[in-house]
């Protein structure tokens, strides 16, 4: 990769970080489209993403509990079980060409949902707990075997159900990426594997695009801008899971 190609890429990874922090994502499903467009190793790939995704995730868990939306009670029964299923999920690796399209139509439904949504939902109420750990465990598995931390498919759950508002899903969607992503990079080390040195030269740009996309997501932009984002990624997401192998 030469000096061009690097700095466009360093561009294109902070400005899916900061799109992706906006609405509590880290940007797994982003990083691996550029990274897999710039035509770097698909060894590379994965540990690489994962890296972005552990620091976009944290800078975005952070600022959306600073700002005071962030619910515990909401985010430990979704939490509990999604990563040893997204163990499993990675584990079991099935010819998934089926599940990949089934999952992004779901994706692209969602996004348009969101676009026609004009406001956060005027009630919320929390789901009980053992539909929670099973919604959670199911989405643990779909990271697992997608490559994703979970939040494309926890937040749309979420506003689709009435279970959180726009920012609440995105601060536990922040936190849920996070363990998740841990939880796949310390299996990645299991392997005796070393972080990628391209993983160290993106962290910056991913760093500064989720610094400034999680404060202005969690703080500034109306609901009405974080659901158009959201969509985005949403759309953004569908589209890689549809035409990407």
């Amino acid at each position: 990769m030469d000096y061009s190609q690097l700095v466009s890429l360093l561009l294109a990874v902070g400005l899916i970080a900061f799109l992706y922090s906006s609405v509590g994502h880290a940007g797994a499903s982003g990083y691996i489209a550029v990274m897999t467009l710039w035509g770097v190793a698909a060894t590379t790939i994965r540990p690489t993403a994962l890296v972005l995704n552990i620091l976009v995730a944290s800078i975005g868990a952070f600022q959306f509990w600073r700002a005071g939306h962030f619910a515990w009670k909401l985010f430990w029964p979704f939490a509990v079980l999604s990563i040893p299923a997204a163990y499993l999920g990675g584990y079991l690796q099935p010819s998934a060409s089926v599940l990949r399209i089934l999952i992004g139509l779901v994706l692209l439904f969602s996004a348009v949902r969101l676009i026609f949504r004009r406001s956060d939902p005027p009630d919320v109420v929390p789901p009980p707990n053992p539909t929670a750990i099973g919604v959670g465990a199911a989405i643990g598995f779909l990271s697992g075997l997608t490559g994703t931390g979970g939040g494309i498919f926890l937040t749309p759950v979420l506003l689709f159900y009435h279970w959180a508002h726009i920012r609440q899903a995105a601060a536990v969607s922040a936190l849920f990426i996070l363990v998740n992503s841990i939880s796949g990079l310390t299996g990645y080390f299991t392997a005796n594997q070393s972080i990628p040195w391209l993983g160290v030269l993106l962290a910056p740009a991913a760093a500064i695009g989720g610094v400034l996309g999680s404060h202005l997501g969690s703080r500034h932009f109306p609901i009405r801008t974080i659901s158009i984002l959201l969509a985005t990624v949403l759309v953004i997401a569908g589209l890689k899971l549809l035409f990407t192998r």
